[in-house]
């Protein structure tokens, strides 16, 4: 039996492949013969770098940037088994979890890392870049990435702008001259699973902007500087990105990378699906194993065991979902592809006793659904 086995991270306890490694073993002890295919992969969020490079057998590199409020910050990047795409998820840099709760911003927090973060990898010879961008702590529409880039933010004085998101409203040109040649080749796609605008009642500060610290009165003073920003990068860039569904991403970056660095935004599962390949590796297999740390209600907007579930049955290939607990709604993916789910935690255990136990309970659910598979097909036969 050929067994693919394609689950994304338990965030907190196991990496994909850690989690596609103890799936491996506890299948293998119920049916030791099993022609077993690892694929570990993500949806664009937090583990896409480490499932990318896993899969492709590149390397993790780690560069000295700066963080959301302009400390200095060591983050790690990827660079895929090709040697030419450079992976990126701007939460290493400029992400939300690397901030106190007290020192929430969006005023202030920049996203001058990911553009450092993008300048190492060019400085390394990649120009093939994916880049995830969720969980950002910034709400500057991709200025400090810009800047970082050469960009250079000018308020009517002539005079480059502060960095963060309040800076936007002085916002009065954007000069490109001295911004890196390199960019004119390359090519950039944006790990993206939102589909707001830039501004608005569902742009990025009203509906993001709560969670990265902002009140009310800041909702207000930045959603008038994102849209400030749109009006000069539409006249000086030639694009006109307020509208685009996936602009409002990450505080407005998402309309950043595509203004400055003309990036594509996609469905980040899409996008890592595609990198590693699980379309071509699902040819001949019998059964599909995914999973990730709680399959609820959320995992229906397109999380990565849906999207490989939904691979699956393209070829009419069954799957099994293994997961760190069942959450309300769990039962909306079984229409979606999943067939059967299977929870690690049958008795009672604190949270901090199951990440500390995981690999074992990963390994002892998946033995005992591929045992239940089995009786499945002598029941058949």
């Amino acid at each position: 039996m050929k067994i693919v086995i394609a689950p994304q991270g338990f965030k907190g306890s196991l990496t994909a492949l850690e989690v596609a490694q103890a799936m491996a073993s506890g299948i293998t002890r119920a049916l030791p013969a099993a022609e077993l295919i690892l694929v570990p992969v993500a949806d664009g969020g937090d583990g896409t770098l480490q499932a990318l490079v896993d899969s492709s057998r590149g390397k993790i590199l780690k560069s000295r940037v700066t963080d959301p409020l302009g400390r200095p910050v060591e983050a790690q990047w990827g660079s895929m088994g090709d040697g030419q795409t450079a992976v990126i998820e701007m939460a290493r840099s400029s992400g939300l979890a690397l901030l106190k709760l007290p020192e929430r911003d969006p005023l202030r927090t920049t996203t001058f890392g990911v553009g450092e973060l993008f300048k190492a990898a060019l400085d390394a010879g990649h120009r093939k870049f994916i880049l995830g961008i969720g969980g950002s702590a910034t709400n500057d529409g991709g200025a400090g990435f810009a800047q970082a880039l050469g960009f250079r933010l000018l308020d009517k004085d002539g005079n480059e702008i502060p960095r963060g998101g309040a800076a936007l409203a002085r916002l009065s040109k954007i000069d490109r001259t001295h911004a890196d040649p390199r960019l004119r080749d390359a090519e950039v796609t944006v790990a993206c699973d939102v589909n707001n605008p830039l501004c608005g009642p569902t742009g990025a500060s009203a509906i993001f902007g709560p969670q990265k610290g902002a009140t009310p009165a800041m909702i207000k003073e930045l959603d008038a500087a994102l849209a400030r920003f749109a009006e000069i990068a539409r006249r000086d860039l030639g694009k006109d990105v307020k509208e685009i569904p996936g602009a409002g991403a990450a505080g407005g970056l998402g309309a950043g990378v595509m203004a400055f660095v003309d990036a594509q935004l996609r469905a980040g599962v899409d996008i890592v699906l595609e990198a590693v390949g699980l379309e071509s590796r699902l040819d001949g297999a019998d059964l599909v194993y995914t999973g990730e740390g709680q399959i609820d209600k959320s995992t229906v907007f397109n999380k990565a065991p849906v999207g490989v579930a939904r691979l699956a049955k393209k070829r009419g290939i069954h799957v099994i979902a293994i997961a760190g607990s069942l959450g309300e709604g769990y039962e909306q993916s079984h229409p979606l592809g999943i067939d059967a789910m299977f929870p690690l935690v049958s008795g009672p255990m604190s949270l901090d006793d199951a990440i500390q136990a995981s690999r074992r309970l990963i390994e002892r659910a998946a033995e005992e659904s591929m045992r239940a598979v089995l009786v499945g097909q002598q029941l058949k036969g």
